[in-house]
């Protein structure tokens, strides 16, 4: 279902992947520096949800600033809140390098203005932690104040997220949180031998498994 959600004097353009059955959960997904919606990773992963019960809706911001890429996610979250279509018990942010940094910008100001709990977790797909061999600076702010569940999905030979660095970030971090490592994968998710389709069926199901881990803790 296509949707253009108001932004200020523009819309963003967005597309809801909706499950058989009303969804009780969803996701807000979004893009990195480069592309839109439609790269593929983003809807392998809508389509993968949206046939496990779980909502997707996925936005197009091409703005490269993270403050207006985190203002942009914001507006998306207030828009499927007060949706009268999806009527959903909680989110989770996801976003794709620059778009997960957005999303955890996102999450750590909601946390400071005491939202209440519409915002379940954080989904990091190749979070962008340091600029490609710029280590010394590591964009981990944000994640260290957040404190509902995060799951980071990284490529072990992700170039702007060295494993050591993340491990090292994650031990400090006072939310619940998991990182799975693709073996060899690059920051693009490509792995020498492997298909995108092989490689975004194991990220899918990562992300599915998580999910249903953290929706069934808050049931308890």
């Amino acid at each position: 279902v296509k949707v253009k959600i108001p932004f200020g004097n523009k819309c963003l353009d967005a597309i809801f992947s909706v499950p058989e059955e009303k969804p009780a959960y969803g996701v807000i997904l979004t893009h990195g520096a480069g592309g839109d919606m439609n790269f593929p990773h983003l809807l392998s992963l809508a389509a993968y949800l949206a046939s496990h019960g779980i909502l997707c809706l996925r936005f197009t911001c091409k703005g490269l600033n993270v403050a207006y890429r985190t203002k942009a996610f914001k507006t998306v979250v207030e828009y499927l809140k007060l949706s009268d279509d999806y009527k959903l018990s909680g989110v989770f942010l996801a976003g794709r390098s620059m778009g997960s940094r957005a999303a955890a910008s996102l999450i750590r100001q909601l946390s400071q203005d005491d939202d209440d709990d519409f915002i379940q977790g954080l989904i990091c797909l190749s979070y962008p932690l340091h600029r490609p061999k710029l280590q010394s600076k590591l964009r981990d702010e944000d994640l260290l104040f957040i404190r509902c569940p995060v799951l980071f999905v990284s490529g072990s030979a992700d170039e702007m997220c060295e494993k050591q660095l993340l491990e090292g970030v994650a031990s400090k971090m006072k939310a619940p949180k998991k990182i799975h490592w693709i073996d060899k994968a690059n920051h693009g998710m490509a792995v020498k031998g492997r298909t995108t389709d092989d490689v975004m069926e194991e990220i899918n199901a990562q992300v599915y498994s998580w999910l249903r881990e953290n929706v069934e803790l808050e049931h308890k």
